[in-house]
């Protein structure tokens, strides 16, 4: 029984991977995102929509897409894109094997 339950929890353990994102940073038609995996090694993508902020109001500019290749650890994504210098909100997704895997919003400003 108690084989089992060590059993048990090792898969339950397993099933919790954590992907968190870091500070978005623009420069030179490339948006950066850290992105840390505790997970094992994995393929996928990010998915980032991008919205203009002007006179208080959201207008989506542009969605962008990158593969990324997930190693354990610390990963930089790279995703190409052209914005004005002005306001931003960006919403980022992971997507893996066609599901939502992690998301987060930031915030940026272009110079």
């Amino acid at each position: 029984l108690i084989v089992f339950c060590i059993a048990v929890l090792t898969l339950l353990s397993a099933a919790c991977i954590s992907t968190t994102f870091g500070e978005v940073a623009y420069s030179t038609g490339e948006i950066t995102l850290p992105v840390s995996h505790d997970g094992s090694a994995s393929e996928g993508y990010i998915q980032v929509t991008v919205y203009r902020i002007a006179n208080n109001q959201q207008e989506e500019t542009g969605t962008f897409f990158a593969p990324l290749n997930l190693q354990r650890g610390a990963n930089m994504a790279i995703i190409p894109a052209q914005l004005e210098p002005g306001q931003y909100k960006l919403y980022f997704y992971l997507i893996q094997n066609g599901e939502r895997k992690a998301a987060t919003i930031r915030d940026l400003t272009v110079n």
